[in-house]
């Protein structure tokens, strides 16, 4: 590490490299290519900054580009690489969808060295003859597991041909997927692999936890949880549909909560994440596409609405909290059949899921005592045997008592009371045309 780097590291508090950033820094540092493996928040962008910037001449145009999955992330990675950056007289400048085209136009202009982006709008860009990458130096992708799929993968490779054959790339990632295993196929070049999941300590404890509560029911938890003594989650969704529903009841409900995702607007996106940050919101509701990667400092609780469908989701949404050393919580819901086969399907991560309660106003891991449960079968109870006990006594005052109180027959005497009227005046009526007729008769 150069001095003023060194220098720079101490005075964030940092003592020592992790182990992704001890692990990678000599290849980086020696044009090598390589893919990184780490666990959620051991320091990855950090890894890939530190060796490569130094490389880095000022004012000689885009020498460096990282591809994140999402705004929320290239936001993030430009921020911590700025901070390192403006040491050595470097500029960043963040390119994402969703943000004003020609701005970003307006700022390429000024020759940043790095470039940081969403694949989709760096295409376009290029597309267009605005960024010119003949002469990148380092290409990174973060979150390369999920980054390499589908149509994601199509794009990232028609920005690479478009950077020279020499230039060094970097992949990383917390999480391995069969698609890593075909890298140096894909991109033409050897790529050296470091694995650092075992040799990293730099997670804290995270408790993971099941509450179980009927689907109809997850609304109302929500509140409640908002509502428990310095809560603060990140709480995942698998559709944008159920999440927006659910933001806008806990809106109705008084709730802090804030929305991430969708088709909001960039600068939405961030006040959103600033006010989360800045504890203004209890509640920040996402999806597993925006939420990637995010780091948010010191955040106790990750929940899951929805049930990630695979281990490696459950993986990187788990990773949001227990960062740095922190402690951390993960509170999934669902009924018992699906805590029951969540629990077999994140066996695989070696995960174990503890049934966790509400207790009044707080989280227990022992199963509440359901006083008010048992009061109310007492009373039924009581209540059923007066009744049946009236039923059978045959006098007739107490058959009245039990008809009054009994629900089944409460409104019984009151008809009949009306029936017996109109059945008197029906009768006098007939008595008094009888009486006619018989007197028109006898004249």
């Amino acid at each position: 590490m150069i001095e003023v780097f060194q220098k720079h590291f101490e005075q964030l508090g940092f003592s020592e490299q992790t182990a992704i950033q001890t692990a990678v820094f000599s290849a980086l540092s020696e044009d090598t290519s390589v893919l990184g493996i780490a666990p959620t928040g051991s320091g990855k962008t950090i890894a890939f900054t530190l060796p490569v910037l130094p490389k880095l001449m000022p004012k000689q145009g885009v020498q460096m580009l990282v591809l994140s999955p999402s705004q929320e992330l290239a936001m993030q990675t430009t921020s911590v690489i700025r901070d390192w950056a403006k040491l050595l007289d470097l500029k960043v400048l963040a390119v994402t969808g969703g943000a004003n085209v020609s701005r970003q136009t307006d700022k390429l202009k000024q020759h940043p060295e790095i470039v940081v982006g969403t694949p989709g709008r760096i295409l376009h860009l290029i597309d267009e003859g605005k960024l010119k990458l003949g002469k990148l130096e380092t290409m990174i992708i973060d979150e390369a597991d999920d980054m390499l799929q589908d149509e994601t993968l199509a794009v990232i490779e028609d920005i690479e041909r478009t950077t020279p054959m020499t230039s060094q790339l970097g992949f990383f990632s917390a999480t391995r997927t069969k698609v890593l295993d075909d890298l140096t196929m894909m991109f033409g070049r050897d790529i050296i692999e470091f694995d650092v999941r075992n040799e990293d300590h730099t997670q804290g404890v995270v408790k993971h936890t099941g509450l179980e509560v009927g689907n109809e029911k997850r609304v109302e938890i929500l509140k409640r949880l908002s509502r428990v003594k310095d809560m603060r989650a990140l709480v995942f969704f698998n559709q944008l549909k159920t999440m927006n529903y659910v933001a806008s009841r806990l809106k109705h409900e008084h709730v802090q909560v804030g929305v991430l995702g969708g088709q909001q607007r960039s600068t939405d996106r961030e006040k959103s994440m600033r006010m989360f940050r800045n504890r203004q919101l209890k509640l920040l509701l996402t999806t597993d596409v925006v939420a990637r990667g995010l780091d948010i400092a010191k955040l106790p609780t990750v929940i899951n609405f929805d049930l990630p469908t695979n281990a490696i989701t459950y993986t990187h949404r788990a990773g949001r909290t227990g960062r740095q050393g922190e402690p951390g919580l993960v509170i999934n819901l669902g009924n018992d059949h699906d805590l029951r086969d969540f629990k077999k399907l994140i066996a695989e991560v070696d995960y174990e899921l503890e049934p966790v309660y509400f207790d009044k106003s707080k989280l227990t891991s022992e199963r509440p005592k359901s006083v008010a449960h048992k009061a109310t079968t007492i009373q039924e109870t009581s209540s059923k045997q007066v009744r049946e006990t009236q039923n059978k006594d045959t006098s007739e005052v107490t058959k009245r008592v039990h008809k009054t109180l009994d629900p089944k027959h409460a409104s019984l005497p009151k008809a009949k009371r009306r029936k017996k009227n109109k059945n008197k005046k029906d009768k006098g009526i007939r008595l008094k045309r009888q009486r006619q007729a018989a007197k028109k008769e006898f004249e």
